[in-house]
């Protein structure tokens, strides 16, 4: 793998960091609003979360995303954009050729699919961080820490020893089939808007898009990609969530059901206002951060070239 092909990685990785600065206070709402209880609406979370945790309840978990979403967007962006080329190699001879909406749907797809190894672990360990705090109620009977006052988890590191010695590989992956459900028509949502937007903004004549069609064609693609993505995005946080204190679901079926069967199909639409507008700033980071680094990393490379 020569360095331009590596330079996706690269760039992706600057791009996950820069989305999760930006998106993380939205993403713990979102997950509190899918997966907690006792909440009425977006702003009474909000509200409900300040009182009780301060601001720093809303940054729950994320050093941990700080560093492995900045991996798994490596991972995402990285293959998206080798297998682009694979294809448009394998197909018409030429790896630098304007690949069709097939092969972007077809690259989304691996690049979905990769992810969900990387993501599911990920995912899981920074829901269980966010939720810890939050009491779970069932039949009227609030269940507490082990400890009384302290949480569940002591940090990431933890909480990932501690899942993986009480459930095994198997709860490492808890919600994985959701995951694959989520991600891989995501990212076809994500990817194919985005270059659709871009090209649609960028004027004539321009080789590259400039920085505000970037931003405005990554929000655009995000707020797309997280708002279709809501249902299967509630199961699996319902999933993920569920094992801090008791295990509720026996696997993704099961937690369709029973969301369905106690509160209705409107469950499955629980945060899709949050994921929608949560997506644009987080995506239009995202793409930000891999564009211009990845502009700056050619630049670079063409200047050292003798």
């Amino acid at each position: 793998m020569d360095s331009f092909q590596l330079q996706d990685f690269v760039a992706g990785w600057v791009g996950g960091a820069a989305s999760v600065v930006v998106g993380h206070p939205l993403d713990t709402i979102k997950t509190r609003l899918q997966a907690g209880q006792g909440y009425g609406n977006t702003l009474n979370c909000v509200l409900t979360m300040y009182r009780n945790e301060s601001v720093a309840g809303f940054f729950k978990g994320m050093s941990f995303p700080l560093a492995s979403v900045s991996v798994s967007s490596s991972v995402v962006f990285g293959v998206f954009s080798n297998t682009q080329r694979l294809l448009s190699q394998l197909r018409y001879g030429d790896p630098t050729r304007t690949p069709a909406l097939v092969d972007m749907a077809l690259a989304s797809m691996v690049a979905g699919f990769v992810s969900v190894g990387i993501c599911t672990p990920i995912d899981l360990v920074k829901i269980r961080l966010q939720m810890q705090t939050q009491p779970y109620t069932e039949a009227n009977v609030t269940l507490k820490p082990t400890v009384p006052g302290l949480p569940v988890y002591r940090g990431p590191i933890h909480c990932f020893w501690t899942v993986l010695q009480k459930e095994g590989i198997v709860g490492i992956y808890r919600g994985v089939v959701a995951t694959l459900l989520r991600d891989i028509p995501g990212y076809c949502l994500y990817f194919i808007p985005y270059t659709f937007f871009c090209g649609w903004i960028t004027p004539d004549g321009c080789i590259s898009p400039n920085p505000s069609s970037i931003w405005l064609a990554g929000g655009v693609a995000g707020a797309i990609s997280w708002g279709t993505a809501t249902p299967m995005d509630v199961v699996k946080s319902r999933l993920q969530a569920d094992g801090v204190y008791l295990n509720k679901y026996k696997g993704t079926l099961d937690c369709i059901l029973q969301s369905y069967q106690n509160e209705g199909l409107k469950v499955f639409f629980r945060g899709i206002t949050i994921n929608a507008v949560r997506g644009f700033p987080m995506s239009s980071a995202m793409f930000l951060g891999y564009e211009l680094s990845l502009k700056a990393m050619k630049r670079d490379q063409t200047e050292i070239k003798p």
